[in-house]
């Protein structure tokens, strides 16, 4: 099992010292990768389902992962997820082929849809789009990124006679992780994608996300090109040796675990952060990392 942690851009963590000393501790402690968040803006005030109060602190996940690919050297950085269809993915495709060309082959690509529309109409893209834009967006950053005189026509972007160099460093790209859990998001995974992700999930919900998947496998044809498909879950509840064993047992790859409170608004931040470092040593401890 790979273990990740997941929130590197959150709340507490969403300062330069306290990301740089929490990415080296889980980096020292054999982590495997560190997982970003991403609302590019919050509704104000809170409005269902937006998931955290107006003025949480979050990094930009670009900038994030970019900050991390010079200040570690192993640990894989992942965004977990990065709303696409709010991105330009032409403009998108040159910032992450340079992350992982910075990195040295280091990027993981999550990605999803989105789900408030208030953060929608304040980038001026349509919500009711936003499927059809993922979709297409992943064929444009797929493009730009392996074809060697790139071409594409699309509904939301055209474009031929141009390059965008360096390319990535892995080959054919960085894996490209969808999440999402309607039928419409598994069926993307199964076409588009090299990995599915779930956030805040238990073994049973894991388990169910799976037999969807295979579900939608079913229903719509996996392209050659894609491998065996990797599950990454951010679990629900205390990660031990027993939790993981049952997650592995369900089939799932990965596990990113969110520290407790990393999101909780406070005037004193250090001790949460205190308490990040002590999750992350402990959780290297508890599995032998």
């Amino acid at each position: 099992m790979k273990i990740g942690l997941y929130g590197i851009n959150l709340g507490v963590l969403a300062d330069r010292e306290a990301m740089l000393r929490v990415a080296r501790a889980a980096e020292a402690a054999n982590f495997e990768s560190l997982w970003t968040g991403e609302h590019v803006v919050f509704v104000d005030p809170q409005q269902p389902p937006s998931p955290l109060v107006p003025d949480t602190p979050l990094a930009d996940t670009v900038a994030t992962l970019a900050f991390l690919a010079g200040a570690t050297e192993r640990v894989r950085l992942a965004s977990g997820i990065l709303l696409l269809p709010q991105r330009n993915p032409v403009v998108l495709a040159k910032e992450l082929a340079g992350i992982d060309v910075l990195s040295g082959g280091r990027l993981i690509l999550g990605v999803g849809v989105g789900s408030v529309e208030g953060e929608f109409d304040a980038i001026g893209v349509p919500f009711r789009e936003r499927g059809a834009r993922t979709s297409e967006h992943i064929e444009v950053l797929r493009t730009l990124w392996t074809q060697e005189k790139p071409v594409f026509e699309g509904r939301f972007t055209s474009f031929s006679g141009i390059q965008s160099r360096p390319l990535p460093v892995q080959q054919p790209h960085p894996p490209i992780v969808i999440g999402g859990y309607s039928d419409a998001a598994h069926r993307r995974t199964i076409t588009q994608g090299d990995g599915w992700y779930g956030f805040m999930m238990d073994v049973e919900g894991a388990a169910a996300a799976i037999q969807a998947l295979g579900e939608a496998a079913e229903k719509v044809e996996r392209p050659d090109y894609l491998g065996p498909l990797e599950i990454t879950i951010t679990p629900r509840g205390r990660l031990d040796r027993e939790a993981v064993e049952r997650f592995a047992e369900v089939g799932v790859h990965r596990l990113a675990p969110m520290p407790r409170h990393l999101m909780l608004p406070t005037d004193d931040p250090d001790p949460i952060r205190d308490d990040v470092v002590a999750f992350v040593e402990a959780t290297a401890e508890s599995l032998e990392l």
